[in-house]
């Protein structure tokens, strides 16, 4: 009995961590990755459009992304947002509605790649409190894909929008593909 545990709990494992590809190895296979990248990329963008119905936090596909993350309609969303386009992508993280926890230390990169996540730091908050996904650079500018924002930048808009933010503005880009760090 206690064999037949062993080997159904070994099986179990196996199967949950190769349901997991996209988040293993791809530092090694920069194809791989560039896939990723893009068809993270197109989900995001796919999003554009997205409008709350009210103004208040809500409406079906707001509520999508913030139930992604165990949180109901009302509560701010950019980071449910970027959760939920990086679960549709394969990945089981980030899944965060706290901005700030996008950006641990050991995720934090110099110089962003399309895909990474990008954040917004509000002095009156003493926090990062907006985040998105990097579409491109361009110059001294990030094209970005961002949830909860509007066509002035904000961080508590209406709708999924592409944005052109300058980047002395962005305060961390954090890289969530590849291999995940270990404990």
């Amino acid at each position: 009995m206690e064999t037949i545990r062993l080997l159904l709990g070994i099986i179990c494992i196996t199967i949950v961590c190769s349901s997991r590809v996209p988040d293993r190895n791809l530092l090694n296979d920069p194809a791989a990755e560039g896939k990723i990248r893009t068809h993270i990329l197109s989900i995001a963008l796919a999003e554009n459009g997205v409008r709350e119905q009210h103004g208040k936090n809500d409406g079906e596909r707001v509520e999508q992304y913030l139930k992604h993350i165990g949180l109901p309609k009302g509560h701010a969303w950019c980071g449910a947002y970027v959760s939920w386009v990086y679960s549709k992508a394969g990945f089981s993280k980030p899944r965060t509605g706290w901005t700030p926890a996008l950006f641990p230390l050991n995720r934090v990169v110099k110089k962003p790649m399309p895909a990474d996540l990008f954040g917004i730091y509000f002095p009156s908050l003493k926090r990062i409190a907006h985040a998105g996904i990097v579409v491109q650079l361009k110059s001294d500018w990030a094209l970005t894909v961002e949830g909860n924002t509007n066509v002035d930048g904000s961080r508590e808009g209406d709708g999924v929008y592409r944005k052109r933010r300058h980047l002395r503005s962005i305060a961390k880009f954090a890289n969530w593909i590849g291999k995940e760090p270990g404990p």
